[in-house]
């Protein structure tokens, strides 16, 4: 697996992960530009599965989703 990060304009990390080839594979990361978190989940070839979570402005949980995986 390789690591894949992707940047918001101004240099702070907006998204971190892993990809297997060219598909998410595992635990993703989204980020605000002050560097609280806005998103978590799991991908399983590049399908989101299992519990998705949604963080409020100071980085606490906000939602929880459950998917199914494909």
């Amino acid at each position: 697996m390789e690591e894949h990060i992707e940047y918001h304009m101004d240099g702070t990390i907006r998204v971190k992960g892993h990809k297997l080839g060219d598909k998410a594979e595992g635990y993703w990361e989204w980020f605000r530009t002050d560097g609280t978190k806005l998103r978590s989940g799991h991908f399983v070839k590049g399908n989101p599965t299992g519990e998705w979570v949604t963080y409020d402005q100071k980085g606490e949980v906000h939602t929880v989703t459950v998917l199914k995986e494909k």
